[in-house]
């Protein structure tokens, strides 16, 4: 058999199943490629579109008390405006993150500053609650949901 050189005959069934295989893991290949680009934008948005997001005139929900305690207690150390851990009239700690910037619109046009709502030990991680203050008029604004809704207090 020297000299013996091979044919493929694409016809034959080893053919047919191999280039089936290829082509059944080269679809896998582009479904699994296309669910990696398209699913961490819809589990997980990174911001919140300024049509998404929602003022109130009047805060009614469960939590609006204790964002009337929050705005006391910033209210009594004369609301700082320096980022940074403040002992607390309640006891622990709060924060401020110093300035809100209002990027997205919501509010009417200011210069604002964010203060926590609820204390806690200094240097414990944050949570979504939030008042927020204009400066030179002292509305306030609780927002439970970091800066997508806004109830006035």
């Amino acid at each position: 058999m020297s000299g013996y050189i091979p044919t493929l005959d694409i016809g034959s069934p080893i053919m047919i199943t191999r280039i089936g295989r290829l082509f059944s893991g080269l679809t896998l290949i582009l479904a699994l490629a296309g669910t990696a680009l398209v699913a961490p934008a819809i589990v997980a948005p990174t911001t919140t579109d300024a049509a998404q997001a929602a003022v109130y005139n009047s805060c009614t929900i469960s939590r609006c008390s204790a964002a009337r305690t929050a705005f006391s207690g910033w209210q009594s150390l004369g609301w700082p405006t320096t980022a940074g851990w403040y002992a607390w009239p309640y006891g622990n700690y709060n924060y401020t993150g110093g300035r809100f910037y209002n990027r997205e619109g919501q509010l009417p046009s200011a210069t604002y500053s964010e203060y926590d709502v609820y204390s806690r030990n200094r240097g414990a991680a944050r949570d979504a609650y939030r008042i927020v203050v204009n400066r030179s008029t002292r509305v306030a604004y609780f927002t439970p949901d970091h800066y997508v809704t806004f109830y006035k207090l």
